[in-house]
């Protein structure tokens, strides 16, 4: 007999945090057990409650000990990961921003959740774990004190950004641009089009959302037609707008609130001129969510790329 949600739900709860990794358990962790490519993690199961897990979530029941309870039974145990962590993000108030991009993606998380610590106590996704196991991952991280969440969601081929914002649940989102670099899983430009344009799909189809736009790329305002957007750019009467005032080593710029804005003079550690729009989009949702001014270009200036 198989382990439903909800009761898979209440088991998480009684655990420190989530693992995929047999060799890397904390005490009381919730180990789940996936199979790759080469590997089958149910044949870590024993070794990771035996390392601290409290239980082992797993698919095939022949790696179970006979009237251990710690072992719990799924029916796909990837499936359990990825259900268990929507339904974790709907308990909470959190906030939500979900990214995606072909571009800037890791930047920009980054640079918005540097802004929004300023004020609010932020998740984001480390490093680039944007995919099918990283999102998930990072979504069990959260609890009751988080604020905010922001999530980079990655793609390789259609429908996947549909499957993680419908796991990630984002109240607000951003598309860094949409570009013609790794076009192979997409078959032609208009998939990334389309596969980037499934997070718009999908706050289009939620109450109150809305989309963080770059008003300057024209392929990102075709795509967001229907949602409510904040925009910014190089327009003086954008939300926010602003220009490079030197990139010859590392990025400096002006930016303002609206036509009448106080001018806001940055030094960034970023390197090159593309990271404008970057920056941008990370003052524009701090100034949406009520970050003072200068809190925002001291986080921008502060933040060193890893």
């Amino acid at each position: 007999m198989t382990t439903d949600l909800l009761t898979l739900y209440r088991i998480f709860q009684r655990c420190s945090g989530v693992t995929i990794d047999s060799r890397h358990c904390s005490e009381n962790d919730l180990f789940i057990a996936l199979k790759g490519k080469s590997s089958n993690g149910n044949a870590f199961a024993a070794q990771a409650l035996g390392n601290g897990c409290a239980y082992a979530v797993i698919d095939d029941p022949c790696y179970a000990a006979e009237g251990d309870s710690r072992f719990i039974k799924v029916e796909n145990a990837l499936e359990a990961l990825q259900q268990l962590a929507g339904y974790h993000r709907r308990q909470l108030k959190t906030k939500v921003i979900g990214i995606t991009g072909t571009n800037g993606k890791t930047t920009t998380k980054e640079l918005i959740a540097a802004v929004l610590s300023q004020s609010y106590k932020v998740l984001y996704t480390s490093g680039n774990w944007n995919n099918h196991l990283g999102v998930p991952l990072t979504l069990l991280q959260l609890n009751a004190e988080h604020q905010f969440a922001v999530i980079e969601m990655g793609a390789n081929h259609p429908g996947e950004i549909k499957m993680l914002a419908n796991m990630v649940d984002p109240d607000y989102g951003i598309i860094t641009n949409v570009g013609k670099a790794h076009l192979e899983g997409f078959g032609s430009f208009e998939g990334v089009i389309r596969t980037k344009k499934e997070l718009y799909d999908y706050l289009r189809e939620k109450e109150n959302t809305v989309v963080f736009i770059h008003y300057d790329n024209p392929y990102l305002m075709n795509m967001a037609l229907g949602v409510k957007q904040i925009a910014y750019g190089a327009g003086d009467d954008l939300y926010i707008n602003g220009n490079t005032t030197d990139s010859s080593l590392y990025l400096s710029f002006e930016w303002k609130e609206g036509r009448e804005g106080t001018l806001h003079p940055v030094q960034t550690q970023l390197v090159g001129e593309y990271n404008l729009p970057n920056a941008l989009a990370a003052i524009t949702i701090g100034r949406f969510f009520g970050i003072e001014s200068e809190a925002i270009n001291k986080s921008l200036e502060a933040y060193a790329p890893q």
